[in-house]
């Protein structure tokens, strides 16, 4: 785990997992309103949406780009998910780490656990739902999904939340002000300026 030097604003990478609908998107847009703290962009293969943009949702690259910058070891971690390739470049965060600021890094349990066995440096925070019939209640308001993808988000979540003890911290999201300073601190994140 990265040590936190008091006062010296060191830089270092905080990722951050946990299951659909725990709230970890919104405590990072919340954290990102902090100074000294930049967002990771993944890269990834499948087709921009209507509305993305290109370095502000993902970094849109070929199949053939994807798997040169493998090669090259571009990437602290990737994987392939329903036939699309998606990863989290170095550069960005080496360089962020370097001017001293904090890299966020929003990732799934299987990345988290890849970055943890390659013994690459940062503080894991698992955001866990206060209980998983809050996460079924949290994902059936959303009404984005049907009956059989909330239960299929849900036996997933299951199996990420017995992973939670391979990571440094375990914030329960009960009261997300409270979720989002509990992770500023562990994160090293100084206060917003009012």
């Amino acid at each position: 785990m990265t040590e936190l030097r008091e006062g010296q604003g060191a830089g270092r990478m905080v990722l951050i997992s946990g299951p659909s609908g725990c709230g970890k998107s919104t405590i990072i847009q919340r954290l990102l309103s902090s100074p000294g703290v930049e967002f990771s962009v993944s890269a990834t293969t499948r087709l921009m949406r209507e509305g993305e943009v290109d370095g502000v949702d993902y970094h849109f690259l070929s199949k053939g780009e994807f798997r040169t910058k493998v090669e090259e070891g571009a990437f602290i971690e990737w994987a392939e998910v329903y036939g699309n390739l998606y990863g989290t470049l170095r550069a960005p965060m080496e360089a962020a780490i370097d001017a001293g600021r904090v890299f966020l890094v929003e990732i799934d349990v299987q990345g988290a656990l890849q970055l943890r066995a390659l013994g690459e440096d940062g503080v894991f925070v698992f955001i866990a739902p206060p209980s998983f019939e809050e996460l079924q209640k949290r994902l059936v308001g959303r009404g984005t999904e049907g009956p059989e993808v909330v239960e299929r988000r849900l036996k997933k979540a299951e199996d990420e939340y017995r992973e939670r003890v391979k990571y440094d911290h375990v914030v329960v999201n009960d009261d997300l002000d409270k979720a989002v300073a509990e992770v500023r601190s562990l994160a090293g994140i100084a206060e917003e300026k009012s």
